[in-house]
């Protein structure tokens, strides 16, 4: 590690640290004209934005990258100009900031509750999805957070693009243009810099691949909101509305593959197996999805002249990220529930279910961020949840659970209003 890489991280971290405190005193009217600045630069720099993007398409391409890596690098027009409104919608939703809850009296005359507050300085460290930098800096500006951003090289000259834009739309505004920074050298070893910076850093959120999440939390001394996958089931129970579980479950795996929040994984209850399992497969033949099923699945469909290919014990635990899906018959709920939890990665996980006690007992057991009764898999978002851009799904237990939006980027801490009380 060089020298001039190491001044260079301190200098960041400094300027980060710095505008965390200016931020504490920001107004939400001022922070919502720092979103409504960095939309309006968004929109300015479509073509310019879209220009860089290619280019780091381009290498991706050159360096035989899969389609679904370069689904989640590219930003065309519609995606950026989604990328925008997300910055707008983030100005309509509320600043938890400075919101003080459950105030009660004492026996002694003070009264004690909870203001909310930002956790200080947020390093973000992600992979190839250049539409991360705008979210995370507006969901950070917006919940009175300076961030530090590390994108993936292959997002390089898009993410330098977003640089320009969010530090043009910052110098109009009396934040600091520091409050967010996005961190100019692909030198990995930043990375190790960032994750270790207690003194500059206060909680890292990493936003990719297994294995990038695995070496940062192996690695880190600052604390880490993470989620490693998204190995998401979808049931069909007995008691299914078959119709309605076809078109929930070709939703959850096809309206995109790329996503955490995709099916990978089709549990279909015994009972419901030969009459719904032909249904899903013609939908999958079309779509060209292949399927990796057990031995019942396979002799059901082999009836209907569909093919499949046996699924081994990796493919219940494989997020696959493309056109495969694993399917497997259960024999009950009780089954579905237990796999789900041996084999998921507590992510999203969905019963299609028409009964209430066998709904009810899935919420409970199911040992996921985000459980869901009836419907697809993909609506587990920030948008979706109505908590605006999202800065990732957390599968963690302690802080931050499912879709962290601004409430997820601050704490609580303790407020005490007296009138001269004393202890005695």
């Amino acid at each position: 590690m060089t020298d001039s890489l190491q001044t260079y991280w301190a200098k960041v971290g400094q300027q980060a640290r710095t505008a965390s405190s200016s931020l504490l005193k920001a107004s939400t009217a001022e922070k919502n004209r720092a979103l409504q600045l960095i939309h309006d630069e968004i929109m300015k720099n479509v073509d310019v934005i879209i220009a860089e993007n290619q280019k780091d398409c381009d290498i991706a391409r050159g360096n035989s990258l899969t389609e679904a890596f370069i689904d989640r690098l590219l930003l065309d027009k519609g995606r950026i100009q989604s990328m925008a409104q997300g910055v707008v919608d983030m100005i309509a939703l509320p600043d938890p900031v400075g919101e003080i809850t459950d105030v009660k009296p004492r026996p002694s005359g003070i009264s004690v509750g909870k203001m909310r507050v930002p956790l200080g300085v947020i390093g973000i460290i992600y992979e190839a999805r250049p539409n991360v930098t705008i979210d995370a800096a507006s969901l950070c500006l917006k919940s009175g957070n300076a961030a530090i951003l590390r994108g993936g090289s292959d997002a390089f000259h898009t993410n330098q693009c977003l640089a320009k834009i969010l530090k043009e739309a910052l110098s109009h505004t009396a934040l600091s243009e520091h409050s967010v920074q996005i961190v100019a050298t692909q030198d990995r070893a930043v990375v190790d810099l960032m994750v270790t910076a207690k003194d500059y850093i206060d909680v890292i959120i990493p936003r990719g691949g297994k294995s990038l999440v695995s070496r940062i939390n192996a690695s880190a001394t600052v604390p880490v909101i993470k989620h490693l996958d998204g190995v998401c089931h979808t049931f069909v129970d007995e008691f299914a509305d078959l119709d309605l579980a076809v078109k929930v479950a070709d939703n959850a795996k096809t309206q995109r593959y790329a996503p955490c929040n995709t099916m990978e994984t089709l549990l279909v209850h015994e009972k419901a197996a030969k009459e719904f399992l032909p249904k899903i497969a013609e939908v999958f033949v079309l779509k060209t999805v292949e399927m990796r099923a057990c031995e019942q699945v396979q002799a059901i469909l082999n009836e209907h002249e569909i093919s499949t290919l046996i699924a081994t014990e990796e493919d219940w635990r494989e997020e696959y990220l493309g056109p495969i899906i694993a399917i497997k018959v259960v024999k009950d709920l009780d089954a579905a529930i237990a796999h789900i939890n041996h084999y998921g990665s507590h992510h999203t996980d969905v019963i299609i279910s028409e009964c209430y006690s066998n709904t009810t007992t899935f919420l409970r057991m199911v040992d996921s961020a985000c459980v869901m009764v009836n419907a697809s898999s993909r609506f587990c978002d920030g948008f979706e949840f109505g908590l605006g851009a999202e800065i990732g799904i957390s599968t963690d237990k302690i802080h931050a659970r499912g879709p962290v939006g601004l409430e997820g980027l601050t704490s609580q801490k303790y407020i005490v209003l007296g009138h001269g009380e004393i202890r005695t």
